[in-house]
């Protein structure tokens, strides 16, 4: 009798079978819309939850009747139940043949453990040769929820063969889907099953047929194929994508994804992932033979690599590259790839200790905007060494050194090779209520330039002195009933740089730093070691926050700054000097969370010099019940942009969704991106539509897309994948 309980877990295969979960759980509740009741109830007279393991526990069983008056025959009859551990059987009549060792139960017969409840007609087995035999069986899985019958089931030897089979995660009573098999073969010792004549029904209707299906029955990684994606686009038309996933060792796997774009041909999508006890990696690869649009074959390559050596030192390899200019506007995803003008392939060597930080790296650009010429592309830095200490000798004294090396080349400009050295001073001198912090840097850069006129070795040598000091001021404040503090931060940044004239030294790697809050307090307007502004200037800036006393949650923050020129700033960007001005344009920031549900962030820059607004930034997010939100967000800068950008993920009801994304820009009078869809989900299934109109190319032309997704909840998706498209569209999006 202990051994009876154990092959009735075959009816868990059944589920197994013929259902494979995704591999990312959902953020919410993917059963919120379903009945609070299975399609088979608890069973009054099973144990709970928490009972000890069955390995270790003893068999018990309960019946109104027991005969054993016939020779080699027990009979035990009304009310009937076994248990042993979490496992629980009860039936009406339950026999047992000594000598055969062959049993039947019969009548309401009824299982449950931790994992799934059945019933069936009749149950049959036979130790011996074991064996068991179900009829009539319905099952409900208790994690899933999912659910489903077979007309019988038998198993023998670590097999099981289910004839007549069907899976669901919807209620009986309602079947947006299930999947039927005319047979399924298990072989639990492979872990795989055979599915033979599997179709799967939507809304009563047939809409899939496969006559043989091999599918995992355990969480071994097997090769196999994964759900098709399909959709349609302007630029490639029809989509059609089958991965097949190779399971080749423990250590790493491969997807390949014959991909079919109806007006360009066939493209082989593969991905290898491989992990190693101190490196793991990922290598991508896109082929396209003989593109009928492009009249070319067509190619993209990614590959990344991280190795740690030891506690110091790591590798870091990340590789891409292109057939053409066109390729990531052809096959990527609109704004979030035809936006890339140029795509970047490193290597580096790091290394960290307890007060340094060093790399050792070589870089390379490929031009992926067929607008532009080579001259424009950034130089490689073949190599480049940086080395970075920071010294605490005291909590008043700091010292600390910035240092690079590195050697630049390009395919038409000239190049060279750049040393910067910067050590560095610090005194900061700190209270509860007030700071002060003096610096003192030395620069120095040398270049070796590889050109025909000028200065072929210039160099560049200043000090560089900075104090920063600031107050905290802080009060109570009252807000109707809330009680909040008020702080108050005024703070005072002066900078001192001698100015250079650097107006004959070329530009490899610098760029000027865009203005905001932030650069009020940088002793640099650049990134990179071409340029170091000239400065003899005071930031003044104040800012005041509203906490709340009673969870400590910032409420509303406000800062206000402008840098005063004692002497007007002259090194420019490039061959030029900067025009002359007395003070820099007022930045302001505003940002307001009255609420968990509501936030409001505010950006203005006003030069009161040319008397109009250089940047103006606003956004405002409202996050609704039932993970919807709402975002808003408008971004102006003279002459360069004006846009609006509208996103939502709106609850109609419970079982309906809206999603939309408009972003316009003013200055062209166009739609950059857009899309607008609706999602119907109901206890076990939910289907996505989305329309989607967006900026392909730099040329300004459109392209329209379809993605269409449905989902079958507790089984896995299919159709054109929507949740990307979501999250990159609408911030804060939760499926």
């Amino acid at each position: 009798m202990t051994r009876l309980l154990l092959p009735t877990l075959l009816a868990l295969s059944v589920s197994t079978a013929l259902a494979q979960a995704g591999p990312n759980r959902p953020a919410v509740d993917p059963w919120a819309l379903c009945p609070a009741e299975d399609s088979i109830p608890a069973f009054v007279e099973a144990p709970a939850t928490g009972w000890p393991d069955r390995a270790t526990s003893p068999t018990r069983v309960l019946a109104d009747l027991l005969d054993y008056s016939a020779e080699d025959t027990t009979v035990l009859e009304g009310n009937v139940e076994m248990q042993r551990g979490d496992q629980w059987l009860g039936t009406d009549r339950l026999s047992l043949e000594h000598a055969s060792e062959r049993y039947r139960a019969e009548g309401s017969v009824r299982f449950q453990d931790a994992t799934m409840r059945f019933t069936a007609r009749e149950l049959r087995g036979d130790n011996l040769v074991d064996r068991v035999e179900v009829d009539a069986l319905r099952y409900q899985l208790i994690s899933e929820r999912g659910n489903g019958e077979a007309d019988s089931a038998v198993s023998q030897a670590g097999a099981s063969t289910l004839l007549g089979a069907t899976y669901s995660t919807c209620d009986p009573a309602q079947r947006a889907w299930y999947l039927h098999a005319r047979q399924v073969d298990i072989d639990h010792d492979e872990g795989l099953a055979r599915v033979r004549g599997a179709r799967l029904n939507l809304g009563g209707m047939t809409v899939g047929y496969l006559p043989y299906l091999v599918v995992p029955v355990d969480d071994r990684r097997r090769s196999g194929v994964l759900y098709p994606t399909f959709g349609r686009s302007s630029r490639s038309g029809f989509e059609l994508a089958v991965p097949y996933y190779l399971n080749l060792a423990p250590h790493y796997d491969a997807t390949l994804t014959p991909r079919l774009l109806s007006e360009r041909g066939v493209m082989l999508t593969g991905e290898m992932r491989y992990l190693g006890a101190r490196s793991n990696g990922q290598l991508d690869i896109d082929y396209l033979p003989s593109d009928r649009k492009a009249d070319r074959d067509r190619h993209q390559l990614r590959y990344a690599h991280l190795t740690r050596f030891n506690r110091t030192w790591s590798g870091d390899v990340r590789i891409h590259r292109v057939s053409d200019t066109r390729f990531l506007e052809d096959f990527g995803q609109g704004l979030g790839d035809f936006g890339i003008s140029q795509i970047r392939s490193s290597a580096h060597l790091l290394g960290q200790g307890r007060y340094w930080r060093g790399s050792l790296s070589v870089s390379d650009w490929q031009l992926t905007d067929p607008l532009l010429t080579d001259s424009v592309l950034e130089f490689s830095q073949l190599p480049r060494l940086a080395w970075r200490w920071d010294r605490p000798w005291a909590h008043w004294l700091q010292t600390g050194l910035r240092a690079e090396a590195v050697e630049f080349d390009h395919p038409v400009r000239d190049g060279g090779r750049r040393l910067d050295l910067k050590p560095w001073l610090r005194t900061p001198i700190e209270g509860s209520w007030w700071f002060l912090r003096p610096e003192l840097a030395w620069r120095h850069t040398q270049w070796e330039l590889e050109r025909s006129g000028g200065d072929r070795s210039p160099s560049r040598t200043l000090p560089i002195a900075s104090v920063d000091s600031g107050l905290f001021f802080d009060r109570p404040v009252s807000l109707g009933s809330r009680a909040f503090t008020q702080t108050l931060e005024p703070r005072l940044y002066y900078l001192r740089v001698p100015y250079r004239d650097q107006r004959d030294i070329p530009v490899f790697d610098t760029r000027e730093l865009t203005f905001g809050y932030a650069q009020l307090f940088r002793d640099n307007a650049y990134t990179g070691a071409d340029r170091q502004s000239d400065a003899n200037q005071a930031t003044f800036a104040i800012t005041s926050r509203l906490l709340s006393e009673s969870d400590g949650r910032e409420w509303l923050s406000g800062s206000l700054g402008q840098i005063t020129y004692f002497d007007p700033p002259r090194v420019g960007p490039g061959s030029t000097d900067l025009p002359e001005r007395s003070r820099s344009a007022y930045v302001a920031e505003l940002e307001l969370r009255p609420g968990a549900r509501w936030s409001l962030a505010f950006s203005e820059q006003w030069d009161p010099e040319l008397r109009q607004t250089q940047l103006r930034a606003w956004r405002t997010q409202y996050r609704l019940r039932d993970d919807g939100v709402i975002n808003l967000a408008y971004r102006y800068r003279p002459d360069v942009v004006e846009q609006a950008d509208v996103s939502m993920a709106y609850p109609l009801s419970p079982s309906w969704r809206m999603y939309g994304r408009w972003n316009y820009s003013f200055l062209d009078r166009s739609t950059f991106d857009a899309f607008a869809g609706l999602e119907w989900q109901s206890c076990c299934m939910a289907v996505r539509v989305l329309g989607r109109h967006y900026l392909r190319n730099r040329e300004g032309e459109k392209d329209n897309a379809l993605y269409l997704e449905i989902e079958l909840k507790g089984m896995g998706s299919f159709g054109r994948e929507t949740e990307r498209l979501l999250q990159d569209g609408i911030l804060d999006y939760v499926r």
